[in-house]
Parts: C-alpha cells; sequence; structure tokens
C-alpha cells in the first residue's frame, strides 16, 4: 500500500472527528448574551480538542511525508490505534464540556489524550523500523523531548483532576502550546534529504 492511501484514510477520519465534535455543540435557547454563559465549558472544550486534532493532524501528515519504504503491516495496525484513540475525541470532549470540566469526566479525558501520545509515539517507532536507524524520521525526532514529557505531563493533569481541576485542565492547555508551536525537525530533514538525494 502505498503513503498517500494511507495519508487519505487517516484525512478522513480526523475529518470526521472534527465534524462529530462540531455536532456536538448546541445552539443557545435564547437570544441574549446571557444564553451563551452555559455553553462556554463545552465550547472551551471543543476548542481545546480542536487544537488537539489538529496538531495530530498536522503532525501525521509529516510523518508519512518521512516514510522512505512502503507501508509495512506494523504501520498501518500502528495508524489505525492511533485513530482510535483520536476517535474517542468527540465524546470525552462532549462529556468533559457538559459536567463543566468535572473529575472524572476530565481525568478520562486525560487518559485519552495520554492514549492518543502513546500511540503516535508507537506510530513513530513503526515508521523508523520499517526504514532503519538511518531513516530521516529518527534523524528528525531525535531525542524527542517533547514527545517523552507530554506522557508525563497528562499523566500529572489525571491525578490532580481529583484535587485540582484547574490545574489539570491548564496542563492539558499546557501540553498543547508545547505542540502548537511549530516543530520544523521533520520539514528540516526532509528538505535535507531533499538537497543530497
Amino acid at each position: 500500500m502505498g503513503k498517500s492511501r494511507l495519508e487519505a484514510f487517516s484525512d478522513g477520519v480526523i475529518a470526521i472527528i472534527i465534524t462529530i465534535m462540531v455536532l456536538e455543540l448546541r445552539a443557545p435557547h435564547g437570544a441574549d448574551v446571557g444564553t451563551l454563559a452555559p455553553l462556554l465549558p463545552a465550547f472551551l472544550s471543543y476548542v481545546l480538542s480542536f487544537v488537539y486534532v489538529g496538531i495530530y493532524w498536522n503532525n501525521h501528515h509529516h510523518l508519512l511525508h518521512a516514510l522512505e519504504h512502503g507501508v509495512s503491516g506494523a504501520i498501518l495496525w500502528a495508524n489505525l490505534h492511533l485513530l482510535f484513540w483520536l476517535s474517542l475525541f468527540p465524546v470525552t470532549t462532549a462529556w468533559m464540556g457538559e459536567n463543566e470540566f468535572a473529575p472524572m469526566p476530565s481525568a478520562v479525558y486525560g487518559f485519552v489524550l495520554l492514549m492518543a501520545a502513546i500511540a503516535y509515539w508507537l506510530l513513530e517507532r513503526a515508521i523508523i523500523a520499517a526504514d532503519g536507524p538511518s531513516s530521516v524520521l529518527r534523524r528528525a525526532v531525535g531525542k524527542d523531548w517533547k514527545g517523552k514529557l507530554s506522557p508525563l505531563f497528562y499523566v500529572a493533569a489525571i491525578v490532580s483532576t481529583f484535587w485540582w481541576r484547574w490545574v489539570a485542565e491548564a496542563i492539558y492547555v499546557l501540553v498543547a502550546l508545547l505542540w502548537l508551536i511549530p516543530d520544523r525537525r521533520i520539514e528540516r530533514a526532509l528538505n535535507h534529504r531533499a538537497t543530497h538525494s
């Protein structure tokens, strides 16, 4: 299977995930500004999840462009594993937003973020295994401090939801901001490969 087919399938699933998330937002019952206040938690959780899905979509695109050899079975399953956890974003986003960031929904949301981060790392490892230790992706990610730090932050957030729920939400936002800052490692490695081939 070519990587373009895998990317097209993944893009389709991610587009559906975003569509389902936005359909969970409800219109206010009333025409004045005061009717918007009860919707704020759901809207904020949607914005956070939209940013996370966008980050995964962007980084997934770079991962697949770094793939030098064909798509292996391990890559296919690792990709499906990642898409599974991303597909849970709509339900956990809605649950957390509708319950105003209550501890259990926020903890489950964090667990899904944690599992998506692990799934992304496994996909990264599958691509590196397919391309070998001197692969473009292996050189690009290096020590991957963001990839190693993010799961630790998620675990801290999950634990803190039961005592300091706003600390947990702040950690979720912090990790999103950490990844929102453009990471040019893979682009630089791909440009290096293009100029030296």
